[in-house]
Parts: C-alpha cells; sequence; structure tokens
C-alpha cells in the first residue's frame, strides 16, 4: 500500500513537471520575439496581406518575417479564443479572429495578440502625394509610378480612353484637364482606373466652390477647362490669372491666335515626347499641329494640363478688359504687363523669357 501511494505521489509530481514545463514552453513560445524593442519603429516590418490569404499563410508570412516564434501557436490562438485569452488574459478580445486583407507594420515587440488585432483591424499603408497645379497626364503618371499607386503606362491608357472619358461625363477624347491637383492618400497597388476616377471625383466636387462653372452644361465646362489649362501655364502671380484669362477671350472674340508659348510646350513635350525647351524657338512656333495656337486660331482640341481653382475662376468669372497682350516684365515676381495694341506691346517689350512655371 505504501509503494503504491509512492508510486502514485511520483506520477502526480511527473504530472506537475511535465504540465509546468508545457505552460512555460507555450508561455515562452508565445511572448514576444523581442522583448526589448519597446514602441521603436524602427523594429517595425511591413507586412502585406492580399485579399484570400489563409490563417496559416499568415503565420508562416509572421515567422519568416521574424515576428512570431511559431506558426501553430499562432494558428490555434486564431481558432480557439479561449487559448487566447487563457495565454495573454482576459483583457484579450474572446471573438474569432478575422485576418484582413491590408498593409501593415508589425513590431517583434507585440504578442499574438496583439499582432491578431492588428491584422484583424483591415488597417491601410496610406502614401501622402501632392501634385500642384499644371501637371500633365504623363507627368502625374510618373509621380504615381514612383510612388508604388499604379504603372505609369496604365495610368496614361486609362486616362487617354475616349469611353473612359465619356463615362465619367467628360466631352473630350481624354481626361486630361480633369485630374484635379490636390494632395491625395492612395495606397500602394491601386488599379489605375481607380486613382483616375478618385481625381476626376474631386474635380467635379471642388467646381462647387464655382457657382458659374458648375451650373455649366458639358460642351461648356470643356471649353472652360482648355482655356484654364493655358491660363495655368501663362500666371505666375495669382491677381494676374484673370487678366490673362481676359486677354484670352479677347482674342478669342475676335478670332486672333492666343499666341501661347505654353501649347507650343505641349506638343513639344507630351506630343512628340522632347524634352522640356530652355526656350520657345521661331520655328517651334511654325509646327503644323491643332495644338499650336500661333499657327491656328481658337483653342487648341483639348486642355494642355490639369488646372486648379484660380485658373478655373478665372475662366469661368472673367472680367472684362480691353487687353490683348501681356508679357513678362518681372521675371523673378513672375509679373506681368498688359496692353491693348500691338504698338504698347512692342514699346514694352524686353528681353525677359518667362522660366518654366512648374
Amino acid at each position: 500500500m505504501k509503494k503504491k501511494l509512492i508510486g502514485t505521489g511520483v506520477f502526480v509530481f511527473l504530472l506537475a513537471v511535465i504540465i509546468s514545463t508545457a505552460y512555460f514552453f507555450v508561455k515562452k513560445i508565445a511572448s514576444p520575439v523581442l522583448t526589448s524593442a519597446g514602441s521603436d519603429d524602427s523594429n517595425k516590418v511591413r507586412i502585406e496581406i492580399p485579399s484570400g490569404m489563409s490563417v496559416s499563410g499568415a503565420a508562416k508570412l509572421l515567422a519568416e518575417n521574424n515576428l512570431i516564434r511559431n506558426e501553430k501557436l499562432f494558428y490555434y490562438t486564431a481558432r480557439y479564443p479561449q487559448l487566447k485569452s487563457f495565454l495573454y488574459g482576459k483583457q484579450t478580445k474572446s471573438s474569432a479572429f478575422v485576418l484582413r486583407s491590408g498593409i501593415y507594420y508589425v513590431s517583434p515587440a507585440m504578442n499574438i495578440a496583439e499582432i491578431q488585432e492588428l491584422l484583424s483591424s483591415g488597417q491601410q499603408e496610406y502614401i501622402k502625394v501632392s501634385l500642384p497645379e499644371g501637371l500633365t497626364i504623363s507627368k502625374i503618371a510618373a509621380e504615381l509610378e514612383e510612388n508604388r499607386i499604379c504603372s505609369a503606362q496604365d495610368f496614361i491608357s486609362i486616362c487617354k480612353n475616349a469611353d473612359f472619358a465619356a463615362v465619367n461625363g467628360i466631352n473630350g477624347e481624354t481626361v486630361e484637364g480633369f485630374l484635379f491637383p490636390d494632395t491625395y492618400f492612395f495606397t500602394p497597388g491601386m488599379t489605375a482606373e481607380t486613382v483616375a476616377k478618385i481625381m476626376i471625383e474631386n474635380f467635379f466636387s471642388k467646381i462647387n466652390q464655382i457657382p458659374s462653372l458648375a451650373a455649366m452644361n458639358s460642351a461648356d465646362l470643356y471649353q472652360t477647362v482648355v482655356l484654364a489649362s493655358i491660363v495655368e501655364r501663362e500666371y505666375r502671380v495669382e491677381e494676374e490669372a484673370p487678366l490673362i484669362a481676359s486677354v484670352f477671350k479677347n482674342r478669342l472674340r475676335r478670332n486672333i491666335g492666343l499666341y501661347s508659348c505654353a501649347t507650343v510646350e505641349y506638343i513639344l513635350t507630351e506630343i512628340e515626347g522632347r524634352p522640356h525647351p530652355e526656350r520657345i524657338l521661331i520655328e517651334d512656333t511654325k509646327i503644323d499641329n491643332p495644338y499650336n495656337t500661333y499657327k491656328w486660331a481658337g483653342l487648341p482640341p483639348g486642355p494642355i494640363s490639369n488646372p486648379g481653382l484660380v485658373a478655373l475662376k478665372a475662366c469661368a468669372d472673367t472680367p472684362k478688359t480691353n487687353y490683348y497682350f501681356f508679357q513678362i516684365v518681372d521675371p523673378a515676381a513672375g509679373k506681368h504687363i498688359f496692353t491693348t495694341n500691338f504698338d504698347e506691346h512692342v514699346q514694352s517689350h524686353n528681353l525677359y523669357t518667362k522660366s518654366n512655371k512648374r
């Protein structure tokens, strides 16, 4: 009897040792990989969870990036919330773990429960992209590709698709002019179509700030945007934008060529694919192209840039003036002189050339 009791005692002791060892082993592999990392963001690892990834797939990805100690424990704590509560305390969420796609920054100082809470948030990595006024489709495309938003070629292709323009209420062959310049927060790997739609929707939202523009039909709006795209590339000082618009409108009424260097620059860089010129040469103004406002009167076939609210308002609510000419007089300040006839224009002529605005 005594031997039996001793045997039972030994068994209980060994069982306790096994359970205790197992418990501490599980606690060990359940602990953060790096306990001294604290809140130092430099240790965080960018993890991308694509749509449709399994929990076991996520566990493998985390293990490969040295963010968890054990894949199976991650899986079982995700499947059995009670186990997670036992290991990490009652404050841990007891609901089932739902893995959501997204971009996450995971620290090796986080335990499995904290990582699972993060991965169930659907958090996204946003990239801030600031697009100034006056950029063209191709220049915007280059910015997007540089920031890992989408392929430049995909963006150019969708923006120059006439069907895409029509679906978005644009009365032209491309969406040039309707990609509103602004600061955007995109996510990596977005489709070019989604990015373009966001910018176009922003355009139509922003023009509500200009009642006269918002009230225009699609044909008149398109013509106004074409003119605004030229004004955008010509003005430097905000208060001069309406005066430049008035010059162009006066010339349009009398069927006089706009003589805008910006349209010639568009031909050289966007249509012919040449580097940005130091200056516009006389021979450039003779290029036989419908965008050449030195050769043809009237507006070019489409916008030459994507204008902001200053240029759009200047062309929607243009003051009446007698000006038919303007030219730069202070390159540093970007100021122009405005004149009513050619003789005054010649008298005010100087050797200054206009530097590239953007």
